[in-house]
């Protein structure tokens, strides 16, 4: 059935959480081709800055790197090209040196494949840095409208997966938007450095071709950062690969943020909870009834994934000498994928924490539902001065254990307990047993959550 196939360019059938996202149109292979040539237009315009390169050789360097990454450029020979070299960039100078022949000789100058590669990655991770830190601005700011707006939305809290003491909506979604802001810090404070280090990391062929004056690799550098937007690093880093796992790192820090805003919403959408449902849900494909969580379960799949693709950019880190054989190639398409299914988490999760039902009622059944043992530990507090920890906890047990076998309210049955009636009176008792009074700290929790700007 597959034979005599052509090779179609990745669509993201199998990865929807990140399909015609605007992380994809910036991740896909045109658009590292694209990179690509911007690192070589950048280098020749930096040498001209220095004067060792003609301006009128960089600038037509620049033009013609940008009408192949503007259509001309066939991806796909040049993918193929690549098995014979180990990276595209051999093929890609071939094809740029063609179109300019007289000026031929400023292309790639004093480079190599490695500084292009690493530059480019960083330039496709620029772009997606700016779309994920738009993306974490928008969804703390409609964290901290939830928050503010269900300040006092008494709901079950649930520990273990069972109700435990009560909690806050505007609490959860303050935590929530808690872990993007820390997420957002993190991706806002990457260095995504230029890469110029020449054969072996000692910059020797762009010094040969310089200026002769000692500062000259320096001033490089910093001109080529300046021509990218990215930033200087102190030392060339083909074989120290920090830069790349700090990227990665900060990518499933922000999944993992997102990730946990996705469980939550799946577990209290569920159909006998009904807490919270997304504004628009997925159709089954059988079952006409059902509205589906699916934005939820998109982040989620890109939650599991991403760490488990960081972990093995990571690892790349472990590079023999002034160039790896095999672990530098080996970044490449697992960095692609953080990046693309970061972006995609971050843009979908926008869409479903703008677009969240919260259902309050639900909420205020759902504490009901253990018939009042949900403020039992409030009651233990109370009572404990009054006839002791030890017996305090022993009425309670047994007056918890009634309620569950007899499925009654736990007010009836201490109601019914002259030895709880005879030291609190029932408007005490009442008072007590309401969950909206035993919500501790959770009110100033979220004022003070919602002091500290999103943006």
């Amino acid at each position: 059935m597959l034979d005599g196939m052509i090779a179609d360019p990745d669509s993201g059938l199998l990865s929807p959480v990140r399909a015609g996202t605007p992380a994809e149109a910036v991740t896909g292979d045109r658009a590292f081709a694209v990179a690509l040539l911007e690192a070589e237009a950048a280098l020749a315009r930096a040498q001209a800055r220095l004067g060792t390169v003609p301006a009128e050789a960089a600038e037509r360097i620049t033009t013609a790197a940008r009408l192949l990454g503007e259509g001309e450029l066939d991806v796909v020979e040049l993918a193929r090209d690549a098995r014979a070299t180990g990276n595209p960039v051999v093929s890609l100078v071939r094809t740029l040196s063609a179109k300019i022949p007289d000026v031929a000789d400023y292309v790639h100058r004093g480079s190599t494949s490695q500084d292009i590669v690493d530059t480019a990655m960083m330039l496709v991770a620029h772009d997606v840095q700016r779309l994920i830190s738009a993306d974490l601005a928008a969804i703390a700011h409609a964290l901290a409208e939830l928050a503010r707006a269900h300040r006092d939305t008494v709901m079950p809290g649930r520990t273990l997966t069972a109700h435990a003491v009560p909690t806050t909506f505007g609490l959860k979604a303050a935590i929530w938007r808690q872990g993007v802001q820390e997420a957002s810090r993190r991706i806002a404070e990457l260095r995504l450095p230029v890469s110029l280090g020449g054969a072996a990391g000692t910059l020797a062929a762009y010094v040969q071709y310089g200026d002769g004056k000692d500062d000259y690799a320096e001033r490089l550098v910093a001109a080529f950062a300046e021509e990218t937007g990215l930033t200087a690093p102190i030392l060339p880093w083909h074989a120290d690969r920090t830069p790349v796992a700090e990227l990665v790192s900060a990518l499933a820090g922000v999944t993992t943020a997102l990730g946990k805003i996705a469980v939550d919403v799946q577990v209290l959408a569920r159909t006998e909870m009904g807490e919270v449902t997304e504004a628009t849900g997925g159709g089954s494909s059988a079952m006409p009834h059902k509205q589906n969580p699916v934005r939820s379960a998109l982040i989620r799949s890109a939650a599991l994934q991403v760490p488990v693709l960081a972990a093995g950019v990571t690892q790349s880190g472990l590079a023999e000498d002034e160039r790896s054989a095999g672990v530098w190639q080996a970044e490449w398409q697992l960095l692609r994928e953080c990046l693309r299914l970061t972006g995609g988490a971050t843009h979908t999760a926008s869409d479903l924490v703008q677009g969240l039902d919260i259902h309050t009622d639900r909420m205020r059944e759902n504490l009901a539902l253990t018939n009042g043992l949900i403020v039992s530990e409030r009651l233990s507090a109370a009572l404990a001065p009054r006839m002791g920890k030890a017996r305090a906890k022993d009425l309670l047990g047994t007056a918890s254990r009634r309620a569950i076998e007899e499925n009654r309210p736990l007010s009836e049955i201490l109601a019914d307990t002259p030895e709880i009636t005879a030291v609190v009176d029932a408007a005490t008792l009442a008072d007590l047993l309401d969950p909206a009074q035993y919500v501790g700290a959770a009110g100033r929790l979220v004022d003070r959550a919602l002091e500290n700007p999103a943006e």
